[in-house]
């Protein structure tokens, strides 16, 4: 395709790459030395939040039982389990739903992250269903292009089909046979401190090819950088043949579940669910935590005798104040991966052979066909044939995203790898929807999982910490929902051992 074309393709840029930071000059304390100097974005004062900059708090003007910060799935399904008590949701961006957030074209919806559930029987699965979501199964295990050849089910049936030499196809035969042996139990913690690559020594390129495109779209790190148990923890999933497991999800992905979430907490709680709300502050003051806020180009500070933060830990060290020095240490050493995601609009038929496939070497990981699941009712015809792409990036190129000609430059390369990938597939899409997003998906380093997540989760007095990254090992949409279920315990214990009368909850 030549470059004036592809000029002529629409691409549509949503999502945020860096948290937004919507604060004046004025709003800092005279005794925190000059103000900076308001340019731009205001990306300087956004800095100088992060480094620490003092405010002038005003007094607590409201009480609450629990403020809950951070309005992705985790903060949202807090407050569907505090049903009896009075609860505030502040949510910094302009909708629901964090990761799990779904879009539409036309009619047709697609994912933007979060792509379905692993389990029928997790937290994810138990809260659709008593939303009155109908589980869709995707009755399809992945599926591998290589050399333009597409293998359904590699790692299953069909090891024999891939395009490499007989020694290289035994080499996989091997790598399977030898980690579906591994004692998880026993060798967790050793497992999970030391890299995936330590395990992948002797079964040559093409396997550790694989692993580095797998790896960075499920949990944002190639295999130098992956925990050997995150990795063979899920592999011992997807690739156990006599495991009956049926992964489920609706066009749009886990998006949604946090829409139907949304709608029906918006239904009786609008007034106490705010978005474009960016957090200040977060501290304890005797019996009580003081949450400091700007809305409305206005800061509020509430009172609560609870506090869940159901934000990344990166932020949430930044926003509470009096962390112990370990804990603080914790949530500063989980890294994060910068994740646009890019779909391709088609108006006629280009892939539909299976929902997930894995596609080696390429700027992007995997694509998705965004229907995938209600394909088959009866009377559905695709009008259009969405296909997301997973692209996540090194952490080096997060600024990548931060301009509109960055961000149509990834988008760019996910069509020309696309067209590399299916050299028969020589059709335009229609448009092209890049969704960016920062600091999205927590990164399962050697050490994360044992060492870091269970020291930053630990609860301060009236502080909880929910979020995907307070429970591991990987990000997942049920993990959100545990820890917030969690949460609400450690809250409700809390009060109990203070004296004060506690509400029934329904985690």
């Amino acid at each position: 395709m030549s470059q004036s074309r592809r000029d002529f393709i629409k691409v549509v840029i949503a999502g945020a790459a860096a948290a937004s930071c919507p604060i004046t000059e004025e709003m800092f304390a005279a005794s925190a030395g000059p103000r900076p100097a308001v340019d731009g974005e205001q990306n300087e004062i956004c800095h100088k939040v992060r480094d620490g900059f003092a405010f002038r708090i005003p007094p607590a003007s409201a009480h609450r039982d629990v403020v809950i910060v951070g309005g992705g799935i985790s903060g949202l399904a807090a407050a569907h389990f505090l049903p009896d008590h009075d609860w505030l949701l502040l949510e910094k961006e302009s909708h629901w739903g964090g990761n799990a957030y779904a879009m539409e074209y036309d009619g047709t919806v697609y994912a933007t992250g979060a792509a379905f559930m692993i389990d029928e029987q997790d937290d994810a699965a138990q809260l659709a269903r008593e939303l009155g979501l109908s589980l869709l199964p995707i009755e399809e295990k992945d599926g591998t292009i290589l050399k333009g050849e597409f293998i359904p089910d590699m790692w299953g049936e069909n090891l024999d089909r891939i395009p490499y030499p007989a020694t290289v196809r035994e080499r996989f035969k091997q790598f399977k046979k030898a980690m579906m042996a591994v004692d998880l139990k026993k060798r967790m913690s050793e497992l999970d401190q030391m890299p995936l690559t330590a395990m992948l020594k002797g079964y040559g390129p093409e396997v550790l090819a694989w692993w580095d495109c797998y790896g960075p779209s499920n949990w944002g790190a190639v295999s130098a950088e992956t925990s050997a148990y995150v990795a063979i923890s899920d592999f011992q999933d997807f690739a156990n043949e006599k495991l009956a497991t049926t992964h489920n999800t609706w066009p749009g992905g886990n998006g949604a579940l946090t829409k139907v979430l949304s709608e029906r907490l918006l239904a009786s709680n609008r007034d106490r669910m705010l978005t474009g709300a960016t957090i200040v502050s977060v501290r304890q003051d005797k019996n009580e935590a003081l949450v400091t806020y700007l809305h409305d180009k206005k800061l509020t500070t509430v009172a609560a005798k609870g506090v869940i933060m159901a934000t990344p830990k990166f932020i949430t060290a930044r926003l509470v104040q009096g962390l112990p020095e370990a804990q603080r240490v914790a949530m500063r050493t989980i890294r994060y991966c910068p994740y646009p995601v890019v779909n391709l609009i088609y108006d006629k038929p280009v892939f539909n052979k299976a929902y997930d496939t894995w596609c080696p070497g390429n700027s992007f990981t995997d694509v998705i066909v965004a229907d995938w699941t209600v394909r088959k009712q009866p009377g559905y015809k695709q009008k259009y044939n969405i296909l997301t792409f997973y692209t996540p990036l090194k952490e080096s190129q997060r600024a990548e995203m931060l301009t509109e000609s960055g961000s149509r430059a990834i988008a760019m390369r996910v069509l020309r790898d696309f067209k590399k990938v299916l050299p028969d597939t020589n059709v335009d899409p229609v448009e092209i929807h890049i969704f960016r997003r920062g600091h999205p998906m927590f990164i399962a380093t050697p050490g994360t999982f044992t060492r870091w997540i269970p020291t930053a989760k630990k609860p301060m007095r009236n502080i909880f910490f929910a979020n995907t990254d307070s429970e591991g090992p990987v990000s997942l949409t049920a993990g959100g929902i545990a820890a917030a279920k969690r949460c609400i315990r450690e809250f409700q214990a809390g009060l109990k051992g203070s004296g004060v009368p506690v509400k029934a909850a329904r985690a």
